[in-house]
């Protein structure tokens, strides 16, 4: 490749372009990091040489890794001519390499000769471990590390690090979905939508505020957001919450192993029109031919989603109040040992780490009183396991078209 190179990439990660020892950008939801770095690192090893370490803490498979994401962005960037993707590696005519590696295996890495980039992608979840052995690790001779991250918590140490005790020769960038010329609608939805019900989960998901750990989560100290794999036998459970005008629809599908429950897909949509639910409902594996208990308020939608080919059924409120229904739902999934969420279900992870009770204003005491709003994700949970919650643990299969 020859001339001058022009890279179609949101001014506020023109930096990325400059050299600097650390480039970090950080801050909420909807800002387009992931593919403006890769972007730029894609155009950039397309016509100079370099070794680039694609990582993050916890990569089990190259599935975990930014692979596709670079993948995506060579052939959007018309650059598939000058490079060899395989399903593991990502080799450019000039000799480039993109190298997968996970955190967690140091010694691999450190063996990595070379480095001239390395990559972090959530870069919220790096340790302090992990940090101390990295940094010293990357020591050629104007190498760079750069950091991709959704803000977490201010205690966290990439946080402490890159935006507390921000390191020499370090670009630093709170960005949002402003910075992001590109933002979709639907996205525009949805964080409208989380201004509108909780404004200090908005803060934190979309504006990148750091969150606090409060005592008032309902789920505090419950949950955790990881990769995992599904097993192929076992009893998927679906539950779906109906949006209301501009509210958000929920479908999640989920399984038991022992004590813990596993979260391993979502179907989310804000202000979703009712011929389009079939088409958000089939986004979800195997929402056709397993059992869906959805919220009983809209009869007439569980009746149009039945008609559609749904196994869908409208759940049976046993309790006498609707706080106590919801109350039983909650103490019930509280007593899983641990309740695991996947990476890919966005949402779902949002609403654990902010659906709380209420403080009182005066005396910052938690009240007994259920904070609404962030909680569809939660409902659609509710409903799904609305037969333990009720001690029958009836199973129920459906058959297409029966």
């Amino acid at each position: 490749m020859t001339g001058e190179v022009t890279i179609d990439i949101p001014k506020a990660f023109q930096f990325l372009l400059e050299p600097h020892r650390y480039k970090s950008a950080y801050g909420g939801r909807g800002a387009g990091r992931s593919w403006s770095f890769a972007r730029v690192l894609a155009t950039l090893a397309s016509y100079q040489k370099k070794r680039i370490l694609c990582t993050r803490e916890y990569q089990n498979s190259i599935k975990d890794s930014v692979h596709k994401t670079l993948s995506d962005q060579i052939e959007l960037l018309n650059l598939t001519p000058y490079y060899n993707i395989t399903k593991t590696e990502i080799i450019s005519n000039v000799g480039s390499e993109f190298i997968f590696k996970g955190l967690q295996h140091p010694l691999e890495i450190k063996s990595i000769e070379g480095i001239d980039i390395v990559w972090l992608e959530e870069a919220q979840s790096v340790s302090e471990e992990s940090w101390r052995f990295l940094i010293p690790t990357i020591r050629k001779e104007n190498s760079e590390i750069w950091l991709s991250w959704n803000t977490g918590a201010k205690t966290d140490p990439t946080y402490q690090r890159f935006v507390i005790n921000k390191p020499d020769d370090c670009v630093s960038k709170l960005l949002t979905f402003r910075d992001n010329p590109f933002f979709p609608n639907t996205l525009r939805k949805e964080m409208e939508y989380c201004k509108q019900v909780d404004i200090d989960a908005y803060n934190h998901i979309w504006e990148g505020l750091p969150h606090s750990i409060s005592n008032a989560l309902v789920f505090k100290d419950k949950f955790v957001v990881e990769d995992f794999e599904s097993p192929d036998k076992v009893k998927y459970r679906l539950g779906a919450d109906w949006g209301f005008s501009n509210d958000a629809t929920t479908l999640i599908r989920n399984y038991i192993v022992g004590n813990d429950l596993f979260i391993d897909y979502e179907a989310y949509g804000v202000g979703v029109e009712l011929e389009e639910l079939p088409q958000l409902f089939d986004s979800i594996p195997g929402s056709r031919f397993t059992k869906i208990v959805a919220d009983n308020s809209r009869p007439e939608t569980i009746s149009f989603m039945r008609k559609k080919g749904f196994p869908i059924v409208g759940c049976v409120k046993t309790a006498t109040t609707k706080a106590g229904f919801v109350r039983d739902g909650l103490e019930f999934m509280r007593k899983f040992e641990k309740i695991h969420i996947h990476k890919r279900c966005h949402h779902t992870k949002d609403e654990f780490e902010h659906y709380s009770y209420k403080i009182d204003k005066k005396t910052e005491e938690v009240l007994p009183i259920l904070a609404e709003g962030f909680d569809h994700c939660i409902d659609a949970i509710r409903y799904s396991l609305e037969d333990l919650i009720r001690g029958t643990g009836i199973d129920w299969v459906a058959v297409v078209g029966g």
